[in-house]
């Protein structure tokens, strides 16, 4: 059973019944010129975690974990946004304003792409999710997944 040092003790688990669930690192949130930038954020900041993603990414597939990923996206007449999060705050871009990487948080926009040093490789699962639904556990798309695949022991990463 693979061990991992920790705090505040070692964590040890099955790799048949753990995750690795890899929480919106698309291109939005972590590149200059998208809507973690128009909200205020040093996106610098963020991409700094990319190459230790990106090796925890390669030991995950490396050792046969379930990897998924998901990205915050919303449908093209953002239907599916509500009215108060989009008009929150005070950023110079809004979800589904037209940004240097096309329309902001919505599905098929190259904004809305994992980053390429993340990208999923095939047979990895992607779930479009609507903020703070990763953390439910009943009747999420990520719930249903993890649920399919039987797994017990989950290791966010956001």
């Amino acid at each position: 059973m693979p061990e991992i040092a920790a705090r505040p003790y070692a964590y040890s688990f099955e790799p048949a019944t753990t995750a690795l669930v890899v929480i919106d690192m698309q291109r939005d949130f972590v590149e200059r010129g998208g809507f973690g930038e128009a909200l205020g954020n040093d996106v610098s900041r963020l991409a700094a975690i990319v190459p230790t993603v990106r090796d925890l990414l390669a030991w995950a597939r490396a050792n046969a974990l379930c990897v998924i990923h998901t990205r915050e996206g919303h449908r093209p007449d953002l239907a599916d946004c509500p009215p108060a999060k989009r008009q929150r705050g005070r950023p110079t871009l809004r979800i589904g304003d037209a940004g240097p990487m096309g329309r902001i948080l919505v599905d098929g926009q190259p904004g809305n792409d994992i980053v390429p040093e993340l990208a999923p490789s095939v047979g990895e699962t992607v779930i479009v999710i609507e903020t703070g639904l990763c953390a439910r556990t009943d009747g999420t798309p990520i719930a249903i997944s993890v649920n399919r695949k039987k797994i017990v022991s989950r290791a966010l990463f956001k």
